[in-house]
């Protein structure tokens, strides 16, 4: 069973979905899904174990040896995503146990449920994937189920949050699957490995530079990259409060996986950085996300969109770590991607039980919330500490790794952007601290308190990991540094 682990991590929830469906009773479809999720995460866990022991695993698919067959390949980097995106979903599926999901339409669970499990399957699918058009299926999956996922949301807007998003998702989809296909025109394999030892023949060549640009662009667009981020608010924003919890600590993470993989497997630092120079592009849009994102975020008047615009900055940090293609940056970048996920999986949760208990997510509602609900406030305040990079969160470590990255560059500039981003994330979440703690009383209204235990349990798991991870740093920055570290060699 052990030697099958790989194949598990997909076969399990994919199974499980259309089960769902054919369930329907609430209770028991919500059990089967917390079940698989907590089973993908032990499966995660021991492939990461295996990984550290005992090298990268190799699980042939059909009996055909790759690269001829499908390969299923793990290494440090994407054993570190696996349990990141599986760790995500075994924590974010059981909130509000013993309750009505929070915004979904009633009578819909049983969709609810198949389409989080089919997304979890297609992005754990692609991260574990070795086949670059197992990359396009798994994400095509993933993308599918997250547009019905949003959709499902009660307001009638997230209808056109998901189909905005289906648009563009489906455009970013076309454009990878243009460029697997050149390089696979070009090379004739379509594993990633196999690619890699081919490809430097054909890199002069036009068509692998528009197969390379093609399959830049379409990740842009998936991971959100400004100014190709127009599908994120409205998507988080309307979206069920779960769902936004999930794909924001998810979806933009596996994208970020994705484009590093294009990067530094596929194609190569040398030809990405030297010869197309993407950094020169690369930098500048992740300077202006870190900037107009928090901008943007500080004129927000509901929390939610108010995260949202934050995610798009946060974005801009993981891409900037990419942009310096040195260790310092990739770690900053790899380990943000880790730290991002717990700060905004941990704050959408927050703002899910604000939801259940008021009603809204306008910021104006809110005001003396943090005496009415104690708890929740303090995890929103946590949260928001970490968002800034203050020194015992996550968030520094993330922005520590990325000024010594610009230092080791010798951009003075950079490392001065960086600081100063943090202090825009300051105002917005002043704002939101300054409504609930110094705005007057909340109205008399019993129902204000903090949620079920159900609901704060994995809020606090997800905001108590930001403070942990910032100090037990050797088991995130330290796995990250390996996985930069395996990536720049492999690049040589």
């Amino acid at each position: 069973m052990t030697a099958h682990l790989p194949v598990l991590q997909i076969a399990l929830p994919l199974v499980a979905a259309p089960l769902c469906v054919l369930l329907r009773n609430r209770m028991a479809v919500r059990g089967l899904t917390i079940l698989v999720s907590w089973l993908c995460l032990g499966i995660a866990l021991a492939l990461l174990d295996q990984v550290q022991s005992t090298g990268v695993i190799s699980y042939k698919l059909g009996g055909w040896a790759p690269p001829v067959g499908i390969e299923y390949r793990i290494d440090l980097l994407n054993a570190y995503v696996l349990v990141l995106v599986a760790a995500i979903g075994a924590v974010v599926m059981p909130f509000g146990l013993g309750t009505n999901e929070p915004g979904v339409r009633e009578g819909q669970h049983h969709l609810y449920y198949a389409a989080f499990l089919l997304c979890l399957c297609g992005l754990l699918g692609i991260t574990i994937t070795g086949d670059a058009f197992n990359v396009f299926v798994f994400l095509e999956i993933a993308s599918l189920s997250s547009y019905t996922l949003i959709s499902l949301g009660q307001d009638r807007r997230a209808l056109t949050a998901g189909f905005s998003y289906l648009i563009l998702g489906s455009i970013g989809g076309t454009f990878i699957l243009v460029g697997i296909g050149m390089v696979y025109m070009m090379t004739g394999t379509l594993n990633m490995m196999d690619i890699a030892e081919r490809i430097p023949l054909v890199l002069g060549t036009r068509t692998i530079w528009m197969a390379f640009a093609f399959m830049v662009i379409g990740t842009f667009i998936k991971l959100a990259v400004f100014p190709l981020h127009q599908w994120l608010p409205n998507a988080y924003s309307y979206a069920p409060p779960v769902v936004s919890a999930f794909l924001a600590a998810t979806a933009t993470k596996v994208s970020y996986y994705v484009l590093a993989r294009i990067i530094f497997t596929v194609f190569g630092a040398a030809f990405v950085f030297e010869t197309m120079g993407l950094q020169r592009l690369l930098m500048p849009l992740s300077v202006l996300a870190m900037f107009l994102g928090s901008a943007a975020a500080i004129y927000q008047t509901d929390l939610k969109r108010l995260l949202a615009y934050s995610s798009i900055a946060q974005i801009g940090y993981m891409t900037l770590g990419l942009s310096f293609a040195n260790l310092q940056g990739l770690t900053g970048g790899i380990v943000h991607l880790f730290n991002h996920a717990l700060m905004k999986g941990g704050l959408f949760l927050v703002v899910a039980g604000i939801v259940y208990r008021l009603g809204s997510s306008n910021i104006k509602d809110m005001r003396g919330l943090g005496r009415k609900m104690p708890i929740t406030m303090a995890a929103f305040v946590l949260g928001g500490l970490s968002l800034i990079g203050v020194p015992g969160t996550v968030g520094f470590i993330s922005k520590w790794y990325l000024v010594l990255a610009a230092l080791e560059a010798g951009s003075m500039l950079i490392a001065f952007m960086i600081l100063a981003s943090s202090l825009l994330a300051v105002l917005y979440v002043w704002r939101v601290v300054e409504v609930m703690y110094f705005a007057g009383d909340a109205e008399a209204n019993p129902e204000l308190r903090d949620p079920p235990w159900s609901m704060l349990i994995p809020t606090l798991v997800l905001i108590g990991a930001t403070v942990w991870f910032g100090f037990q740093t050797d088991l995130t920055a330290g796995a990250a540094s390996d996985a930069a570290r395996m990536l720049l060699e492999v690049a040589k």
